[in-house]
């Protein structure tokens, strides 16, 4: 008897500025390494187009040129492929641009590079090509880029006026848009007829990312709060409007997290490894921390985390403005990262006034990041707003609290320890708004008390390594959305919904239907983690349109 053949494996070109381990400056670069695995389980496999930095060119393996030499807007390129582990890459080899150490977009002096604009538009023109066909034997069914650097792929595929795949767009964070001068359009390689507000025109200027935004099939970005949240002013800035235009074709999808690379049983980064759940073996690794930071060796004491870039989107200065107002109790903090020069002083000044009780670290360091989620009590996320957020993902899964501003992904994946929750066992965290540091010290105040009930502060940690931080259905959503794309539903004009994506597909719950959740749970009749459960449907043929949720 004949066996059904296995389908080819749907073939996405994504497009990305970073990739972990080679390069991260925040959620990007994780998302972009960890998604092509999760899509795997999907029949849908990813090659990623990287710029040539210093770190990809030499973790590169197995490296092979695809292209031996091109002309890309006037700079000598070549593009090759290769592979970092399981991840197939191809590379835009351009050394004028793009061979240089450090951060990939700003100097040594923390400012942007003056040429960002013809080096990532050089980059999205090489993935453009590549998209048509350049690369022998290889022609992608759909292509996936992300954030402003990656924007003007979709620009060259519409207004070369040749056969493309459709393109999807992720925002990562809106707050970063690309914006060059109109004089640059030709340098760009664009054809006049571009510079409109239908195509890469943005108040007078080229916006990378409105381009993105206006041209592509498909917009996705990291959770589904923010993607209501960048469809009003303020959170839009700017691009709201066109975001509303586009309604029907946003969805809003929660990161993953690649569950390799964060387990506390088998992290490197660990002193004293332990097993999910196991929370009394986690006492040793804050003993270590106290000690690598210099902080009193107090076991009760209350140590607050935070690993973050330091930026006032962050809200790293609202955990500045409160520090002094816990001289008094027993609580400690320590804050990694890097950013904002006058926060990173800031800091270092309150380093000096409250020896043993703050400390920090200037820099970016992932081993920190993940020693940090294995030894403090409770990890702070006071964001001004936040598409999704990855560290209280890593929070829950490691048993450290998280105490977090109520916006974007944060209202997603965290269920406030209000009363009700707390009587019957749902909280994970400490949800606060607004944004600002009154708000956050009193959440500070509500979790330490809570800290101070151990059973009932052991079940919230309990609680929040249950939640399922994979990619699991979340990736499930984003093949959805790319065979979709391919059937040709985009241009359909259909009312989408999630109905038919997967078989009892679980979404996260809207922060209204969260407290709902909360209000049910004070009559006895809330779960632990509630979600909203689709109704069971067949599964869809690979080859039939799928709709997706708006």
């Amino acid at each position: 008897m004949n066996q059904p053949s296995t389908p080819a494996p749907l073939e996405v070109l994504s497009v990305a500025s970073e990739m972990f381990p080679m390069v991260k400056t925040g959620g990007l670069g994780d998302v972009v390494a960890s998604l092509p695995g999760a899509l795997r389980e999907h029949n849908v496999r990813v090659r990623t187009v990287l710029p040539g930095y210093p770190a990809v060119m030499t973790a590169l393996c197995n490296v092979r040129e695809t292209v031996p030499a091109l002309d890309i807007l006037g700079y000598q390129a070549r593009i090759v492929e290769g592979n970092v582990g399981d991840k197939s890459l191809f590379v835009i080899d351009i050394p004028a641009l793009f061979d240089r150490a450090g951060n990939p977009y700003l100097t040594s002096d923390g400012v942007d590079w003056p040429d960002n604009g013809i080096r990532y538009a050089c980059f999205s023109r090489a993935a453009a090509l590549i998209a048509q066909g350049l690369a022998p034997g290889y022609v992608p069914d759909v292509v996936q880029t992300h954030d402003w650097q990656a924007g003007l792929t979709a620009a060259y595929l519409r207004f070369d006026r040749k056969p493309a795949p459709p393109v999807v767009h992720t925002i990562h964070n809106i707050a970063f848009q690309g914006l060059f001068p109109a004089s640059d359009l030709a340098r760009f390689g664009l054809p006049p007829e571009a510079m409109t507000i239908d195509g890469v025109e943005y108040y007078g200027d080229i916006g990378f990312l409105k381009a993105a935004l206006q041209l592509c099939d498909w917009i996705t970005t990291v959770s589904p709060t923010y993607a209501r949240e960048i469809q009003s002013d303020p959170w839009g800035m700017g691009l709201d409007g066109l975001l509303r235009a586009r309604s029907r074709r946003i969805t809003g999808i929660l990161n993953g997290v690649d569950t390799h690379e964060w387990d506390p049983m088998t992290d490197d980064n660990v002193v004293f490894p332990y097993q999910i759940g196991d929370l009394l073996s986690r006492r040793p690794n804050k003993r270590a921390f106290q000690a690598q930071f210099g902080l009193t060796p107090t076991p009760s004491a209350f140590l607050l985390g935070m690993v973050s870039r330091l930026t006032t989107q962050k809200g790293v200065d609202l955990v500045a403005d409160v520090v002094s107002e816990f001289a008094d109790e027993d609580l400690q903090f320590v804050v990694v990262g890097a950013g904002d020069r006058g926060i990173e002083r800031r800091l270092r000044q309150l380093q000096r006034a409250y020896p043993g009780r703050f400390a920090c670290h200037i820099g970016y360091s992932e081993h920190l990041g993940h020693r940090m989620q294995a030894a403090a009590d409770g990890l702070l996320i006071p964001s001004r707003f936040e598409p999704c957020g990855l560290t209280q993902l890593y929070a829950l899964r490691y048993g450290c609290v998280p105490i977090a501003a109520r916006v974007g992904g944060l209202a997603d994946t965290i269920i406030d320890a209000n009363q009700a929750a707390v009587l019957h066992g749902t909280g994970t965290g400490f949800l606060f708004s607004p944004s600002d540091a009154p708000t956050l010290a009193d959440a500070i105040r509500r979790a330490h008390d809570v800290y101070r009930n151990r059973p009932i502060w052991h079940q919230l940690q309990k609680n929040g390594a249950r939640y399922d931080v994979s990619w699991g259905q979340k990736a499930a959503t984003y093949a959805a959305i790319f065979r979709n794309l391919l059937a040709g539903d985009a241009a359909s004009g259909e009312t989408a919904d999630f109905e038919t994506i997967e078989n009892a597909l679980l979404l996260p719950m809207r922060p209204e239907e969260m407290r709902r959740a909360e209000r049910a749970a004070s009559r006895g009749t809330g779960t632990l983690l509630p979600q909203r459960r689709i109704a069971r449907r067949p599964r869809p043929s690979t080859s039939a349109a799928v709709r997706v949720a708006s």
